[in-house]
């Protein structure tokens, strides 16, 4: 398919013509010994608990390309495929730039806030590879350093592997520098600040990460404040990270009492109270969570008794590799409980279930704020999924951008985006000036 079979722009937004797709892994280790029912009920959150039993008894999913009793149990080394109608969340229309592609087979892109490096959950032609593959015309990518979804900036990536092997080993050894820029809650502090608080994962499947003296990483990072803005509320800071933790710009400066305005994760007094998590502090009780939303009309959450299974997927759609990645068998969707000591429960444990509580919150809201137009569908004919409401402009990104990154011979930078244009007259007197830029 061209991209403009895939892609259209509506209502501001890029968007996707929904599909049929199928879906296929192989068993991880975690799901072995478990019914397929359980599996798809626990590890999967796109749909309705109700949606899975009647979808797996009609054949929609499936073990080993057969039909099953939803009360099969998962063997290790089982292929799991799932038969669906895909509804991709829209992105930015922000067109992912390119800033320089080098003869020597480096790529360095722009990536827009909203869209995810590789295709994962919901997302897939709305990726950042997928894009450059549709929309640009590459074939092989190896994305070298990975942004996350809401992020923005500069991104490298290799047009083979043999490049992207050595920008990796380059990264892993400290020998490229990487430079970023936020907005912070708050006036940050003049001056050099310095954070070397160790970061642990405390849970992969709700990407949640935070500092820990005890069980942390090493991590090292610089930050120096650029500008003010003329209410005093907010602050852009330049941010020199030393290491590489996942979330470790936001994990810091949530520590130093600075969290990134706009972050969900990190920047949420419903999951960590008044404090936001300064000093690593966690609150001994917080109140409850905010009662969940009810539907007012549950058309748009029921999952109908009888579905309407998907024919094949055409043999010109995007399957994801059915062969074993180890890796991601070991991490990906990880549960908190698999990653946590008994000792580390205690601490972590209550701080885990309240961010659990509010994305389900949240999910559930999603639902309810479906517009309640009579003369609008409410669900998709194809496949009983409800249709939800495009997010709004700030849930697209996070004030947090990758500007600049410099290695052995060379140097790469983007614009500033808009929200630090404030910052564009300072930005000289503190980037890195390394002899080899």
């Amino acid at each position: 398919m061209t991209a403009a079979d895939i892609y259209f722009e509506e209502g501001g937004l890029q968007r996707i013509r929904p599909y049929f797709y199928k879906f296929a892994t192989h068993a991880k280790g975690r799901w072995v010994g478990r019914t397929i029912l359980e599996v798809f009920r626990s590890e999967f959150r796109d749909r309705p608990p109700g949606y899975y039993e009647p979808a797996i008894a009609q054949g929609i999913i499936e073990l080993n390309n057969e039909n099953v009793d939803p009360f099969t149990v998962v063997r290790n080394g089982d292929l799991v495929t799932h038969f669906i109608h895909r509804h991709e969340p829209p992105v930015t229309t922000q067109p992912l730039a390119i800033v320089q592609e080098t003869k020597g087979g480096l790529l360095i892109i722009d990536k827009p806030g909203s869209i995810p490096v590789h295709p994962s959950g919901r997302y897939n032609y709305n990726s950042v590879v997928k894009i450059l593959e549709k929309k640009h015309g590459y074939r092989s990518l190896f994305p070298i350093n990975r942004l996350d979804r809401l992020t923005s900036g500069l991104m490298l990536v290799g047009l083979n592997a043999e490049v992207a092997r050595r920008m990796e080993s380059d990264l892993s050894t400290h020998r490229i520098q990487k430079e970023y820029i936020c907005k912070v809650k708050g006036v940050f502090p003049t001056g050099r600040i310095v954070c070397d608080q160790p970061i642990r994962v405390i849970a992969h499947k709700l990407s949640l990460n935070c500092v820990d003296p005890n069980e942390g990483k090493p991590s090292l990072t610089e930050f120096e404040l650029l500008s003010v803005d003329d209410d005093q509320l907010h602050s852009i800071v330049y941010c020199r990270p030393k290491t590489g933790r996942t979330h470790q710009i936001r994990v810091h400066l949530q520590f130093l009492g600075y969290p990134i305005a706009n972050d969900p994760l990190y920047c949420n007094p419903e999951v960590w109270g008044d404090s936001l998590g300064k000093n690593g502090d966690l609150p001994l009780a917080l109140p409850p969570l905010s009662e969940l939303p009810t539907p007012t009309d549950t058309s748009a959450t029921e999952t109908p008794a009888v579905l309407t299974p998907p024919p094949p997927a055409p043999n010109n759609e995007v399957k994801p590799p059915a062969g074993k990645d180890k890796k991601a068998n070991k991490m990906a969707g990880t549960t908190s409980s698999s990653l946590l000591s008994d000792e580390s429960k205690a601490t972590w444990g209550p701080l885990v279930r309240r961010m659990e509580s509010w994305k389900t919150k949240q999910e559930l809201a999603v639902l309810v704020d479906v517009p309640a137009d009579a003369d609008a569908p409410r669900m998709c004919n194809k496949c009983s999924d409800p249709f939800l409401p495009d997010p709004t402009p700030d849930q697209l990104y996070i004030w947090l951008h990758a500007w600049r990154y410099s290695g052995p011979g060379w140097s790469y930078e983007t614009k500033l985006p808009e929200w630090a244009s404030d910052a564009t007259e300072h930005i000289d007197r503190v980037k890195y000036q390394g002899e080899s830029v």
